[in-house]
Parts: structure tokens; sequence; C-alpha cells
């Protein structure tokens, strides 16, 4: 009798017979096996897949005929949607399991049929554009079943108005909400709650743990197993959720919330809208007391500016007078004794983010162009994490393509606390040996010298007309973008796109048409695109991904391990730039039919010993620091070769 998961993952199992494409993988085979285990003995799993493994089926797959409660965490709401919409029904269909799977957001994804009816209300505020962007959202609302604003591809995500329709934690009604009945969150709750697998993101699953939300903390403790999938990005999302943050936007929405409250519910004399002027105006005052400048900062730095700390006590008054005016109000109506709860505790936030330094957290700010947020993160997540994961004695997979440094998993245990869990590696099916070449080109100057962006672009310039063109060159900052943007603009054979001209699905949409672009980007692509085919052959890295030196939580990190006797080099900086290098790198090759050139220019990769540990990470390919392997291997391409690989004598 064979077994389940080999009925579903072999050469003529049900995926193959059922998915066109669909390729037996060893290694997705034994990953699947893994997890099946896990689940089985809820057991702690960390377990790295190289590019091509197909771990997403090889979690689905033991999932799916676990007939567990089991929830899969994502680190992005676009991965959510294709794992709900796309591969859990191929997976499902497969395999002709009854499972009921539920796709569960955050509450700010939700339309509030609330606060909707609130902002036609109270709509003084808005321009023209954005009552007609008010008006369409009112439309959908009509329609919609699931009110989820993804829905509505005619308003940017980040618009504005998104925030007057939608609800936060902390001008949410709860049960008194005269629209309970009607309230999506609620039933997408319903829906995660009653369902056997349920798809959630990062951000979700530590605002589970963390309780912030009233009333919501109750997936964890009801799900027999959490899978997380991109679980490199675990970390730093636990950090977020784990410390304390408010922003000048929290403090603005309060001002208007209670002022369209007051006129919905009182309308008598002009006390309380006069409070929430002086706060809306307190909070643009202190916006400026940062500077003009987009910046991170400790809040060491700032702490002592005069007019800082005079726009601190302003902005503190502010709020205890609108807490005064809302006091008598509150019992009047549950959305004014909302808001005078809000007002409560963001003073007390407020106070707290303004104060003393508390021990054990880093205290930084953020200012953006017309807001401002300020922080308290915790320096050692791991004990808080073990704790919640002890909390709950399921299954707990965690599973990313870069999870290991050099082949060793202690950078990723140690952040999370994860000592006792089973680690496995499967390295890419993918013949990087023969589709792929590492080029590190000689001559550039130090990374640090103000040439060396020109220099990049210079260097790659060759490359580029060998693969003719179909390349990302990917940057560590966003003013080398621009520099190099600049350059490559004023004389180029390829069509330029650059991040930031136009959102990122409509670049790489772009990209994929035209078929020989050269497309420049930071962060948000060096991780979570996939580009597949000849229109992608080449991938350009200008530095090894050091995180900023200037960033002030990584300072603080830094200095902490100092205090402990730690390296922080060693311990920290260099494993986080390694994973952040192979998820870069890991945009060239996506299927068995692509090739192509890593182009990474760094001259450190060479010339410092940490080098080695960088180049041991990769995947094992080919490499060489002359432009004619280069050009050689573009120019084989376009003919068979017998043996399909390059020769030792070509690669050094």
């Amino acid at each position: 009798m064979t077994h389940p998961l080999q009925d579903a993952l072999s050469a003529d199992g049900s995926l193959a017979t059922s998915l066109p494409g669909f390729a037996p993988r060893l290694q997705q085979q034994q990953m699947a096996e893994a997890i099946e285990s896990a689940l089985q003995d809820k057991a702690w799993l960390v377990a790295e897949a190289g590019t091509g493994t197909g771990k997403t089926f090889a979690y689905l797959v033991p999932s799916l005929l676990s007939t567990k409660k089991v929830l899969i965490s994502t680190g992005t709401k676009n991965l959510q949607d294709q794992l709900f919409h796309k591969d859990i029904p191929l997976v499902q269909k497969a395999l002709g399991v009854p499972v009921q799977v539920a796709l569960l957001k955050g509450r700010a994804n939700y339309l509030c049929p609330q606060r909707l009816e609130l902002a036609f209300q109270d709509n003084r505020s808005l321009t023209h554009q954005g009552l007609n962007k008010l008006r369409h959202i009112g439309e959908w609302a009509g329609h919609t079943q699931l009110g989820d604003r993804a829905e509505v591809d005619e308003i940017a995500e980040d618009d504005v108005i998104w925030a007057r329709v939608t609800s936060t934690a902390e001008n949410c009604l709860g049960q008194d909400c005269p629209k309970i009945n009607d309230c999506y969150l609620v039933k997408a709750r319903r829906a995660a709650q009653a369902a056997d697998i349920v798809v959630i993101n990062h951000h979700l699953l530590f605002a589970d743990m963390s309780i912030k939300e009233q009333g919501f903390g109750e997936l964890l403790p009801m799900a027999d197993a959490v899978v997380i999938d991109e679980a490199h990005q675990l970390a730093e999302a636990a950090s977020a959720f784990f410390g304390i943050g408010m922003s000048g936007n929290q403090l603005r929405e309060l001002a208007r919330d209670s002022e369209a409250a007051f006129y919905k519910e009182i309308n008598e004399g002009n006390a309380v809208p006069k409070a929430c002027d002086a706060l809306d105006k307190a909070v643009l005052d202190m916006r400026l007391d940062f500077g003009q400048a987009q910046r991170r900062g400790s809040w060491n730095d700032i702490r002592h500016n005069k007019q800082l700390q005079k726009s601190i006590v302003t902005l503190t008054n502010c709020l205890v007078k609108l807490h005064n005016q809302l006091e008598p109000l509150a019992e009047r109506s549950k959305d004014l004794e909302s808001c005078y709860r809000r007002c409560r505790e963001l003073s007390e936030q407020f106070s707290m983010l303004t104060g003393e330094p508390t021990e054990g957290y880093i205290h930084w700010f953020e200012t953006h162009k017309r807001t401002f947020s300020l922080h308290l993160t915790p320096l050692d997540i791991s004990d808080n994490f073990r704790g919640h994961l002890e909390s709950m004695p399921g299954a707990w997979i965690f599973t990313s393509a870069t999870l290991s440094v050099n082949g060793g998993f202690n950078h990723f245990i140690s952040q999370l606390g994860l000592n006792e869990a089973i680690t496995r590696s499967w390295d890419s099916p993918f013949d990087f040996a023969r589709q792929a070449l590492l080029y590190m080109p000689t001559g550039l100057p130090e990374p640090n010298q103000a040439s060396y962006t020109e220099a990049v672009v210079e260097s790659a310039r060759p490359v580029l007309a060998a693969s003719g063109g179909r390349a990302f060159m990917l940057f560590t900052s966003h003013r080398a973008l621009r520099e190099a943007a600049e350059i490559l603009g004023n004389d180029c054979d390829y069509p330029i796109l650059v991040q930031g001209s136009a959102p990122r699905d409509r670049l790489l949409e772009d990209f994929r048409k035209a078929g020989n672009a050269v497309l420049l980007g930071t962060s948000s692509f060096w991780e979570g695109v996939d580009v597949r085919g000849e229109a992608l052959s080449c991938v350009i890295i200008d530095k090894l991904p050091f995180a900023s030196p200037g960033d002030p939580v990584l300072q603080a990190r830094l200095e902490a391990m100092r205090r402990e006797g730690n390296n922080p080099f060693m311990e920290f900086q260099l494993p986080q730039a390694v994973i952040m290098l192979k998820q870069g790198a890991g945009r060239l090759i996506r299927d068995v039919q692509d090739s192509g050139v890593l182009m990474i220019c760094d001259p450190r990769l060479k010339s410092k010993p940490y080098g080695r540990i960088f180049l041991a990470s990769l995947p094992k390919m080919p490499q060489t620091r002359e432009l004619k392997v280069v050009e050689s291997f573009y120019s084989r391409k376009q003919q068979p070769v017998a043996s399909g690989r390059l020769s030792e004598t070509a690669c050094h």
C-alpha cells in the first residue's frame, strides 16, 4: 500500500495527473515527509528549501491531508491571495479532499460599514477628488460580498481615503457597533474559526499573539499547527508587534473621529471642535519640529531639543483637554465613548513614547512627508516568541528559501528562541552548474567611494549588451538607484524601468512584455518577485546588502551585543546580509529552462575574508572574473551545446 504523500507527489501521482507541467522532485517529497512527521509529532521544524523545490506544495499536501486545523502564514497579502485563490484550490482539487479553507487579513483590509456611513455624514474636509473616491467606494459597498478592499483596483492601496472607511483596533466599536451584523471583518473571522485551513499573514499572526485587538486572539488556541512561509521575515515582524508604536496620523484620526461623533450626536457649542482642531494643529506643528527630512533616528538624538519638548508639552495638553471634553459626553453614544477611550489610551502611549528610556527597548522615531511615528522596539524577542510557541502545543513549521548562512541555522534559531527545533535543508533541484554563471568584475573602487555607482553602471554596460537587456539591477539604497537611473536614462539601448515610477506589479508586467528591458529596483525587488523565462536573464547586484549602519534600531541592537561580549558583525550584520543576498540572487533562476548571469559588483566579495561566507551560501555555480566568459555564456545560449556545461578552465 503506497503512502498518501507518494500518491500525491510521485511521477504518476494525483498532482502529476491533475496539473499540467507538474514535475516530481525528490527534494519536494522529502520536505513533505518531514512536514508530515512534524504535524504528527507536534514538533518545531525549520525547513529551508532552495528555489525550485516546490515548497508551497510540499507543505500544502501534508497540511490538506492531515485533517488538522492548520494556519498558514505568509510574508505578504499578495502571497496570501495567491495561496488562497490559486495554489490551494489546485492542490485541493488534485487530492480530492473536502477541506474548508478561509482567507483572513488584518482589519484595515476590510470595509467598515459604520465608518463608511460616518465618512458620508462628515465629508467636509474631503477634496473633490477625495469625495469622488468615497462615492466609488460607496457604489462598491452596494454589491461586495467580502468587503475586501483588494477588490477595488481603481483606488491605490495607500490612498488616505481608506483610513476613513476602515477600522482600527482603537476606533472599532466591537459588539456595540450598530452595524455589527453587516461587519465584513466579523464574517471573515467566523469563516476562519470554522475552516480547516486558514491563510493569514505574519502581521496578523503577531496581532493574534500579542492580542492587540480585543476578541481577536482566538485563532492560535484553535489551531493544531502553524506553517510559516517566508519565515526569514519573521524576526523583524515580531519585533514590530512585540513593541509599542504610534503615529501622528493616529492622533489626527482621533481628532477627526471625535469631531464627527460630536456633530452627529451633540452638535451644541464648540468646545469639542476647538479641542479637536487644537490637537490636529499640535500634531502638524510637532512634525515640523523634526525637520523637513524624512528619516529614522534614535530618540536620544532629539529628546533634548527645546522646541520639540515644547511641542510635546503642547500636544500632551491638547490630549488632556480633549479627554476632559469627551468624558462627560462618553455616555451619550458608543462613538463618543470609543473616542474617549482612544484619547485616554493614546495619551498614555504618547507619554511613554516621549518619556524616559525604557530598559530592554530601542527608542526611536521616523518622519514621513506629513507625519511622524514613535517606537519602542524590544532588543530581544526570542523569549517572548518562544513563550507563545510553548503555550500552543501544536506543530510549528518555518520555511523559506533563505534561512541558513554557510550551511548553519544559528542566526535564525537564536533570533526566535527555537533551540530545540529540528532543522532540515534541501538544495535547489535546478542545475546551477549548467544554468547560471557568477560574474565578479575586477577593477571597481571600494563601495564607499563617491564614484562607485558610476563604476557599477559602466561595468554593467557590456554585460547588458551581451544579455540583450533582460536584466534586474538591484541596489542597496535609493540614492544609488536614482544615480544609476540618471546615468542609464541618458544612454541605454534598452527600455529602462525604475522602481517608484509605477506600482511594482505594473513594472513587472511591463518588464515581461518588453522582453529586453532593464529594471532598476531596491529592497522590494530583492524578494517575492518571480519572472520566469528569457525576459530575465541577468541579475546585477551593486553591493553586498549590509543594513545601513545609521539605522537606530540596528545601532542599538549592535551596541547591546557588544555589551554582552558578542561579535555583532559576525553574529548579526553578516548573517542578515547573507540572507538578503541569497534572496536577491534567487531572482535569476526560477525554472528548469531558465539560465543567466548573476553579476555581483562588490569587490569585498573577493578582498575580504567574510566574502567566502557569502560565496559558500550561494547555489554552486561556475564563477568568473572575465567579461569574455560572460559573453561566451550568452553566445552559447544561442546554440545547442552537447554537454550544456561551461568548461572548468573557463571559470575560475
